[in-house]
C-alpha cells in the first residue's frame, strides 16, 4: 500500500539542497510527485509531496530529520485518505499597485469573507519601469465554492481596489 507524504523545507541557501532532499526519498524508494520551491530572502523554502510505501513512511521522515545537521529543517506530514477533491470554480486572481503595508491583508479578507480557498499564491515586489517607484504584485489561484459568483466576487474586489491604490483583476481560470 502507498501513502502520500508532504513536507516543507527551509534553510539557508546553497547548492545541493534540492540533491540531498531528493536523495534521501530515492534512497528509501520514494516517488517524487510534486513540488513548489525558490530562493527567498537568502533561504531556500519549498513544499514537497511524496508517494511511499506506507511501511517506509516513518523511516524516510526521520532520514529527513537527520538533515538538520546539514541546515534544512523539514516538516512531514502524512496526507490524508479522506481528503475530498473541492469543487467549484477555479479562478486567476491578479493585482499590482503600490507597495504598501495591508495590501495583502485586505484581498485576503474579501476571499476569506467569500470562503474563497486560495490554491497557489505568488507575490513579489519590483521597481516600477518609469519612475522606479516600488510595486507590489500579487498572482494566486482560487477556488470558488459554488454559491460563489465570479462577478460578485470581482465586484467587493473592485470596491475595495481604489482604496489601496491597486488594479485587480479576477477571471476564470483556462485550466
Amino acid at each position: 500500500m502507498l501513502s502520500t507524504l508532504v513536507m516543507t523545507v527551509i534553510g539557508p541557501d546553497r547548492p545541493g539542497l534540492v540533491e540531498l532532499l531528493a536523495a534521501r526519498v530515492a534512497e528509501h524508494g520514494g516517488n517524487w510527485l510534486e513540488s513548489r520551491m525558490c530562493r527567498l530572502g537568502g533561504q531556500f523554502a519549498g513544499i514537497v509531496r511524496v508517494e511511499i510505501a506506507t511501511e517506509t513512511t516513518e523511516v524516510l521522515a526521520m532520514a529527513l530529520r537527520t538533515l538538520e545537521t546539514k541546515g534544512l529543517r523539514i516538516v512531514t506530514q502524512t496526507e490524508s485518505a479522506t481528503a475530498a477533491k473541492s469543487s467549484g470554480t477555479l479562478a486567476v486572481l491578479q493585482l499590482v499597485g503600490q507597495d504598501r503595508p495591508g495590501i495583502l491583508h485586505q484581498i485576503s479578507r474579501i476571499l476569506a469573507a467569500h470562503t474563497v480557498n486560495v490554491e497557489e499564491l505568488t507575490s513579489e515586489r519590483v521597481s516600477a519601469p518609469m519612475d522606479g517607484t516600488m510595486l507590489f504584485q500579487a498572482r494566486a489561484s482560487v477556488l470558488l465554492p459554488p454559491a460563489v459568483s465570479i462577478a460578485a466576487l470581482r465586484n467587493d474586489l473592485e470596491r475595495i481596489a481604489a482604496d489601496l491604490m491597486v488594479d485587480v483583476e479576477l477571471n476564470p481560470s483556462v485550466h
